[in-house]
């Protein structure tokens, strides 16, 4: 498989782009590996870059996007950050991915089991990890149940994985909400943004459409 060019990405929807990812992901789960000479795309993207999709994840190192996604070099543009939420930084990449690098989809993938969500459960505090985990502190006041404190922890998993879920779909409500350069594109049918959530027990990602 050749990386991408500008005639290749110009010929990708925000559709077909989500459908790549898909068909991505189910090799990954069967450990099957499109046909790709890394090496070769080394050379193939010296003098560019024409990726199709942007990818916000967690830094979590069982969750990086080109191998869940089997992707190579040159696909995807990969934002990470502990609890995958955005800032002005992170938006200020995607609107230079989208709207001056032609990719059009972003992918906003939460995952299972995740540190950072349980250390917003915990209410964890140490250092600059106290600031970065109100960023999620949000999704966990908006799943109300169990109402049992004794339950609202990383203890529970079935609670951390709904707070992990919530705080996808609040961080694409953020997105829309504090970049009308992507909220405008969307609008227009010239991007899609989705939420998706890897499960790290069995490698796939359940897409929110």
């Amino acid at each position: 498989m050749k990386a991408h060019t500008k005639e290749t990405q110009a010929t990708m929807t925000p559709e077909k782009s989500l459908q790549f990812l898909k068909e991505g992901n189910i090799r990954f789960q069967n450990n099957l590996k499109a046909n790709r000479n890394l090496l070769e795309q080394v050379n193939d993207t010296s003098e560019g870059q024409f990726p199709f999709a942007t990818i916000l994840s967690c830094i979590d190192s069982r969750v990086s996007a080109e191998l869940v996604f089997d992707q190579g070099l040159g696909d995807i543009f990969s934002v990470r950050i502990a609890g995958n939420f955005v800032n002005e930084d992170i938006l200020g990449s995607m609107e230079f991915a989208c709207k001056l690098a032609g990719t059009e989809l972003i992918v906003v993938l939460g995952h299972t089991s995740c540190g950072a969500v349980k250390g917003a459960c915990d209410d964890a505090k140490l250092g600059n990890l106290t600031s970065m985990l109100a960023k999620i502190k949000p999704a966990v006041e908006a799943i109300k149940e169990p109402k049992d404190p004794n339950l609202r922890n990383s203890k529970n998993s079935e609670f951390v994985d709904n707070v992990a879920t919530k705080n996808v779909q609040l961080t694409i409500d953020r997105i829309l909400k504090e970049s009308p350069v992507l909220a405008e594109m969307q609008s227009k049918g010239e991007i899609k943004i989705v939420g998706a959530m890897y499960d790290i027990n069995t490698g796939a990602v359940d897409f929110f459409e």
